[in-house]
């Protein structure tokens, strides 16, 4: 992509991050006969396209949703760059994906309960004997995607090579983690951070390529953003996201995707900064 054409792209979000979404009620929802949402397209385990079709954890949680609710789920499947500021102008009721909650994100979304944990990783190429510990990242380039946490939760990375008396190295940003991740095996890149699920699942599946560093960052959690004035959408997904904790679909669908299922997650709605930095301080 051109300066042009990523400077314009920037005005673009800038702008739909500056909208509000309109409120919206179950009871309009119902209305009209189906909730609205939007879901990635790129982000393995939880969003992938296969033969054409989505698939993925999120995917198999959609199916559970289709059943469990009283109406129809409208599905838009988008790159992640638009996919948050197309939710807070009102084109989607919620996004279904694999988000991270962040204190920027809750100044405009509340998420529903977390469906995975969300430490940040560092992904090497699996030959790469240079980094032994965080000390070694120390000036080289990194990858990120662009808008995602792992990019705002870069400063807790700056505070541990500080601490031995190194600098971040340059940070380059990506529209999706394939992008990265493949610039990372051709060696432009030194390293990427990403949040533990992609890490691990890439590194599980291509370890001849990758390999899976030191965690860089504190706690975190995948959830569901929900506009902050659209309150009845909020409770819908969580009662959701609680049935399926109950019958057991989300321990047996965390299995299948991310080798492991998570008992311990918050059960709650995320709704404010404060709340969530003490669910990450436990």
């Amino acid at each position: 992509m051109s300066a042009s054409c990523r400077k314009g792209l920037v005005l673009v979000l800038s702008a739909l991050w500056l909208g509000q979404a309109a409120a919206v009620s179950l009871d309009e929802v119902k209305q009209r006969g189906y909730l609205s949402v939007a879901t990635e397209d790129d982000y393995a385990p939880f969003e992938m396209i296969k033969d054409g079709k989505p698939a993925g954890f999120t995917e198999d949680l959609m199916v559970e949703l289709k059943a469990y609710a009283p109406f129809a789920i409208k599905q838009e499947i988008m790159p992640w760059t638009g996919l948050l500021p197309a939710v807070l102008a009102g084109k989607y009721d919620a996004a279904i994906t694999g988000a991270v909650v962040s204190p920027e994100r809750l100044q405009r979304f509340n998420f529903a309960p977390p469906v995975m944990t969300a430490t940040h990783y560092v992904v090497l190429r699996t030959k790469d004997d240079s980094v032994q510990s965080a000390a070694d990242l120390a000036g080289k380039t990194l990858g990120v995607q662009a808008g995602s946490v792992a990019l705002a939760r870069l400063p807790e990375l700056e505070v541990m090579l500080a601490e031995s008396g190194g600098k971040l190295g340059k940070v380059v940003e990506y529209t999706s983690y394939p992008e990265a991740y493949a610039d990372l095996a051709n060696g432009r890149l030194d390293y990427v951070v990403s949040a533990y699920a992609g890490a691990k699942t890439l590194t599980t599946q291509r370890p001849k390529v990758f390999k899976m560093g030191m965690a860089v960052s504190g706690a975190g959690y995948h959830a569901w953003p929900v506009p902050k004035d659209s309150p009845e959408v909020l409770a819908f997904l969580t009662a959701f996201i609680e049935h399926i904790r109950a019958n057991g679909k989300l321990a047996e669908i965390q299995q299948k995707w991310f080798g492991e299922s998570l008992p311990d997650l918050p059960t709650t709605p995320i709704t404010s900064e404060q709340q969530y930095l003490e669910m990450i301080s436990q």
